[in-house]
């Protein structure tokens, strides 16, 4: 850390200029370490996206991609920890495939390998509308539930798997959901003309303390990620692998997943410019929902204390040391919004959701929309709410395939994405 900055005077005797001033000088040391929490000032408004490290204010595209830049290695720093690259090495091998649905829909399972030696690796299941081959605008869906399985899975001498790639993997009977069942139910999807990816997200790290000695992040150790990085960076390999196969539309690619895995997603989204289009459900605190407007202190329900407490191994290692101190972060979460642009964005809410607070959701959409409207696309920013709780319900899905509809495919969708309800609903 920077010592040198240590003799910073206490926030509440300074403007707000001088503030900026500091922040800005805090981070344009070339090369130096970011500076430590006890030598950042407190800050209670939203910090501005388009600020540059430097003090300037990005105003057009070019500069808005240069401060991009500076946001990702922030955010690294502070609060998801830093990823890996890309592999460049990501292949898929057909295991089953099958007709479901009375013959409508066509599922195939999929073991993508990649990393060191092609060692790491995970299933998805890809549901397609039979009958067409594409392009299918296509949704990738970290999901809590397992990866449908297509009948039985071969033990490790399957011919088929030795001949395709990796040996497929013996699935413990009853684990894998039916692909059928599976099918029916991403039936409004598939009726639209969209194809769905998805797979079950501990395939890539899991969800406990443990998941930070495992599976991805095991393997590149030079790198302080955690699970969210990881979930999100495992959306990225599936994108790998659509950017090979002909079914997948590559300029219509829509990440989507339900809390904690829209966590994820956003992640996903932020760093990952090929997703088209990104979605969070229920992300609350860690996701869509501002810092500084939630917690059982600071506006209600989950915020940022309440996840460095109860779930460290999903943040960065950075982020715990700003327990209690939640308006010295030189962030938001709106940042992660912002990088999205000027992509479309929806967040999926319920209005009575138990963890969320979408008045916190709310400050985030306030503070992102300034970018989006630098870069010429405001209605590319969205939300929806509705009734109900914690879920990832069919109005949240009905609400995603609208907003691509109308934003990816130019269709004349009668429908608005800017509405907010009542302040006294936003709680």
């Amino acid at each position: 850390m920077d010592r040198g900055l240590s003799h910073f005077p206490p926030m509440r005797k300074i403007s707000i200029a001088f503030a900026v001033t500091i922040i800005a000088g805090c981070f344009a040391a070339s090369g130096a370490a970011m500076p430590d929490v006890n030598d950042l000032p407190v800050r209670k408004e939203m910090p501005d996206p388009l600020l540059m490290n430097d003090g300037t204010k990005a105003t057009n595209s070019t500069q808005w991609e240069a401060r991009r830049a500076e946001i990702k290695s922030i955010l690294e720093h502070y609060s998801i920890g830093t990823m890996p690259p890309p592999p460049g090495n990501v292949t898929g091998h057909d295991l089953k495939s099958q007709l479901v649905a009375d013959g409508k829909v066509n599922v195939r399972l999929v073991h993508l390998a990649f990393g060191p030696d092609e060692k790491l690796g995970f299933d998805v299941a890809v549901f397609t509308p039979a009958g067409s081959s594409g392009p299918f605008p296509t949704f990738i869906y970290i999901t809590f539930d397992p990866t449908p399985g297509i009948a039985v899975i071969e033990p490790t001498n399957n011919p088929v798997a030795s001949t395709n790639g990796p040996p497929a993997r013996r699935r413990a009977p009853g684990v894998s959901p039916d692909p059928d069942a599976a099918a029916r139910r991403f039936a409004p999807e598939l009726d639209r003309g969209y194809a769905v990816v998805t797979y079950n997200y501990q395939e890539t790290g899991d969800d406990n303390r443990g998941g930070l000695t495992n599976k991805l992040i095991a393997a590149y150790p030079a790198y302080d990620w955690h699970l969210e990085g990881a979930w999100a960076w495992g959306m990225s390999r599936v994108v790998d692998y659509l950017q090979t196969q002909p079914f997948a539309d590559k300029s219509k690619l829509i990440a989507i997943g339900h809390s904690r895995l829209g966590k994820a997603t956003l992640i996903a989204g932020a760093f990952d410019d090929r997703f088209a289009m990104v979605a969070p459900a229920g992300s609350g605190a860690f996701g869509t929902g501002a810092f500084r407007f939630n917690g059982m202190t600071n506006g209600g329900k989950e915020g940022l204390d309440e996840i460095i407490q109860h779930f460290p191994h999903w943040v960065g290692p950075g982020l715990p040391q700003f327990l209690g101190q939640v308006n010295k972060l030189p962030f938001d979460q709106h940042w992660l919004i912002a990088l999205v642009a000027p992509r479309p964005f929806v967040s999926l809410e319920g209005i009575d959701d138990q963890f969320c607070n979408g008045n916190a959701l709310k400050e985030s959409y306030l503070a992102a929309k300034p970018v989006y409207e630098l870069l010429g696309v405001p209605d590319r920013l969205g939300f929806n709410f509705r009734p109900g709780t914690h879920s990832l319900a069919p109005p949240d899905w009905q609400a995603a395939l609208d907003f691509a509809d109308q934003q990816l495919r130019g269709m004349d969708v009668k429908r608005v994405f800017n509405q907010l309800p009542t302040q006294e609903q936003l709680h």
